[in-house]
């Protein structure tokens, strides 16, 4: 099984930053120590390319971003400091999202990309972290290529995935995308945009009432869209009860069986899984790592079976 880091593509950050920058390199160092990946399995993506990015983003704020003239306001909600290593970093974060996927479609049946999941970044805006909307982008770019046309998007980030929701949500009329997403109640974004199905859990949530939402959540998901071509799944780590910004309370344990809930609901529909790891922010890094650690456990036992599963239906 192969899988995708931007680790080696740092960007300047000011001390005491609450972004888990290491967290990535750790992450890929212990996969490859443990044997989980061998070292020529994790490749690094090339950025992707800006024509990409504005199939799905506004001309006029990809141009603000590449010549770092975002404004004032657009930098404060964006939340991390203009640099031309994020720009680079967060190309290749989305083309690796979209390697991950092509990965999936191509035979692997569960792709990864260790990082993604930028869910905030609307049309015209960076928020929350996040640059470019790679969901959004990778949706574009396979329908172009005549590979995936009908995406279900499973977002399990603690925080709601507004971004995606504007663009591939039901208030953008994308019906070959589905939108669902399982957050905790007041936190952010404090604006809404309606996904096609937000789950809203009250703070301090534990794993058995969660996944019994998230259960409930993939059936009327089901039933509503069918098998879809692809699932973008994000694997927040931000629901662990320990998280600096979640809220919610699930263990370890509960986060190991939310991936193999999603994962495995999704297989045995027959649609191809590509995994990104969303958010987290733990005090220690270490228990973001332990987390995301156990999502590639998760994905790498299931790319192992995925010869015993049956085809996954061609594009719609």
């Amino acid at each position: 099984m192969r899988v995708w880091s931007h680790a080696d593509h740092p960007f300047p950050l000011p001390d005491g930053h609450r972004y888990p920058l290491s967290k990535y390199r750790l992450l890929r160092d212990r996969i490859i120590a443990d044997g989980t990946v061998r070292a020529a399995d994790v490749l690094a993506p090339q950025p992707i390319s800006w024509d990409a990015l504005l199939s799905v983003h506004d001309g006029a704020f990809l141009d603000r971003v590449r010549a770092g003239t975002l404004g004032r306001r657009e930098t404060r909600v964006l939340g991390l400091p203009w640099s031309p290593q994020l720009v680079e970093r967060a190309r290749r974060g989305t083309q690796g999202t979209l390697h991950a996927a092509r990965d999936a479609l191509d035979g692997q049946r569960v792709g990864l990309m260790l990082g993604g999941g930028t869910h905030h970044a609307g049309r015209a805006s960076a928020r929350g972290y996040c640059l470019f909307n790679d969901l959004a982008v990778v949706t574009s770019v396979l329908r172009a290529e005549a590979r995936a046309q009908r995406v279900l998007v499973v977002d399990c980030d603690v925080h709601q995935g507004d971004g995606t929701a504007e663009l591939l949500g039901p208030d953008g009329g994308d019906r070959d995308a589905y939108t669902l997403s399982v957050q905790c109640e007041r936190n952010y974004p404090a604006r809404r945009i309606p996904s096609d199905l937000d789950i809203e859990l009250p703070a301090g949530t534990a794993g058995p009432e969660y996944l019994r939402a998230l259960a409930d959540g993939l059936a009327v998901a089901t039933r509503a869209f069918g098998t879809p071509d692809l699932v973008l799944y994000l694997a927040g780590a931000d629901a662990w009860e320990g998280d600096g910004l979640g809220r919610l309370a699930l263990t370890m344990d509960a986060l190991r069986e939310r991936d193999e809930l999603v994962l495995d609901h999704c297989l045995a529909l027959g649609a191809p899984v590509v995994v990104t790891l969303a958010g987290g922010y733990p005090p220690d890094v270490h228990d973001g790592v332990r987390i995301n650690h156990q999502t590639v456990l998760a994905v790498r036992h299931r790319a192992d079976h995925a010869a015993a599963l049956p085809p996954p239906r061609p594009a719609s």
